[in-house]
């Protein structure tokens, strides 16, 4: 089982290219950046994670801006979004970041995506919060065309264009695996039509070993091989690891607040010994 690293980047937090370099020389296969624009003052949608939603939900870099730091930087790390924000970007400006930080660092983007949970803000990017699955799936499948063809086109009810020419095209073929966010309904309905991988926060999970278990059975009836699954901050004990590597489990990625180096690094050091 691979282990990576996840962390708000932030302003005030350790910068991204030094954190980038502290988890590839620590033997961490990944380091991950979640995606918020902004957050309404309005605090209406409330937080999954519940109480007071944290600071960092609102002063976080743009994640391409500070993965390709972190990729400047490295040789070895995979670098993730966890998760990208694809119902509040357009999908063209969006596939042409993906692709060329997939080129700018040797094929080493995992490209993890999610519907979000801020009615008020994805509705300030123009995309309603009952039709946000419709929006990224047509998103989605949209920009899967433009890094596989040449000509590219789409046509459905939310995304429309004709013959376009974008490079470059991703480094990895056809394309950075796409990872699947959420623990919803109808996620695998998701993760079965055009994705590569599951990635859910398995630490808010009490039964993510049976869900593997019917994530994997409807792969294999539907003709498709396992489906890598990537476990998010799960409680940083062996134990709990150990039970994870257990239900199948390709990777895990452990959580680090946004603080400062003199916070972070030691909490690294500590995961990398929990790892070993």
């Amino acid at each position: 089982m691979h282990y990576g690293v996840v962390m708000f980047a932030t302003h005030y937090a350790i910068r991204p290219d030094a954190l980038g370099r502290a988890v590839e020389e620590r033997g961490f296969e990944s380091l991950w950046v979640p995606e918020h624009t902004h957050i309404p003052s309005s605090r209406i949608s409330p937080w999954p994670g519940g109480g007071n939603l944290p600071k960092e939900y609102w002063h976080s870099y743009d994640p391409f801006v500070a993965l390709t730091m972190a990729a400047a930087v490295t040789t070895k790390i995979k670098l993730g979004t966890g998760i990208c924000l694809v119902i509040e970007r357009d999908p063209i400006t969006t596939a042409k970041e993906v692709a060329s930080l997939d080129h700018l660092s040797n094929g080493r983007f995992l490209f993890g995506i999610g519907g979000g949970w801020n009615a008020e803000e994805m509705e300030n990017h123009g995309t309603t919060f009952k039709s946000r699955w419709k929006v990224l799936r047509e998103r989605m499948l949209a920009m899967k065309n433009i890094w596989t063809q040449e000509e590219a086109t789409y046509r459905g009810e939310y995304v429309n264009f004709e013959k376009i020419w974008s490079h470059p095209k991703p480094a990895q073929k056809p394309h950075p695996p796409i990872l699947m966010g959420g623990d919803g309904a109808t996620t695998f309905d998701r993760v079965l039509e055009f994705c590569d991988g599951w990635m859910p926060v398995a630490g808010r999970m009490g039964n993510f070993a049976e869900k593997v278990a019917t994530l994997q059975k409807r792969a294999k009836d539907a003709g498709r091989g396992p489906i890598p699954v990537t476990a998010f901050m799960p409680k940083p004990d062996r134990a709990v690891l150990d039970a994870i590597q257990a239900a199948g489990a390709e990777r895990v990625v452990l959580g680090v607040p946004s603080e400062p180096s003199d916070k972070v690094l030691p909490l690294l050091d500590n995961y990398a010994k929990l790892i070993r």
